[in-house]
């Protein structure tokens, strides 16, 4: 999941998307003129900080064609919050996004992807095919699916904190360098200043987050085509 966004921060970037970034990627981010469809992008997908983002708007990409931009931090934190909200919302729709259709995610080695599942891609120390992924392909299909195997947005990390000796465990809410906050399991809502506690985040999530950088396209479409058999 990507770290949270104010409203204020979304439309200001939705601002500078329009002046910068919409002729190439559309005014809602799905695609324009020459540049990719940023709701579908496994780099968006991705980053859980904005830091994807602005290694990409600060570097460029000039073999493709996109110019580097020499923005304020600030400036490019509010694009990244306009992009994840267009992402966001994409994926809050029902069906699948448009120009895109569940047959075209189905051309991958279904034998491949469970060879995959149970070894190299290490997914069955977390996950059964007979256990929390049962039935999957029949409650979504096509990008939800995708996006479920890649980056699970709604699963929640897991945060103990310890404050003086006294230990808190609970649902992380928010952490940053300056502060921690959770909810524990009677629903109390509880924050620190970072400085004054330790916290052990337990973050099922990261395990989608390292594989990025070791898929290859076909450890993806062979892994999506096994999925879409757990119904």
């Amino acid at each position: 999941m990507h770290k949270a966004y104010t409203a204020e921060q979304i439309e200001a970037g939705g601002s500078l998307f329009q002046q910068n970034c919409a002729f190439c990627h559309g005014r809602d981010a799905a695609g324009g003129e020459t540049g990719p469809d940023l709701t579908r992008s496994k780099l968006v997908t991705a980053d859980a900080t904005g830091s994807n983002i602005e290694e990409i708007v600060k570097s460029g990409r000039i073999d493709k064609g996109m110019p580097k931009f020499n923005l304020p931090d600030a400036e490019i934190n509010n694009l990244a919050a306009f992009i994840h909200s267009q992402q966001d919302k994409s994926l809050s729709q029902s069906g699948n996004r448009r120009g895109v259709d569940a047959a075209d995610l189905q051309t991958g080695d279904v034998e491949a992807g469970k060879r995959y599942f149970n070894g190299p891609g290490n997914c069955s120390k977390c996950h059964a095919a007979t256990g929390d992924l049962a039935g999957v392909a029949t409650r979504f299909e096509g990008l939800k699916l995708e996006q479920r195997m890649l980056y699970p947005r709604d699963v929640k990390a897991k945060v103990t904190v310890t404050d003086k000796g006294k230990t808190f465990n609970g649902t992380l809410v928010y952490q940053d360098e300056f502060m921690v906050a959770l909810v524990d399991s009677n629903g109390i809502y509880h924050s620190w200043k970072a400085g004054n506690v330790t916290a052990k985040v337990d973050n099922p999530v990261q395990a989608h987050v390292d594989q990025f950088e070791k898929y290859t396209d076909a450890d993806i479409h062979n892994l999506m085509a096994y999925i879409q058999t757990l119904r």
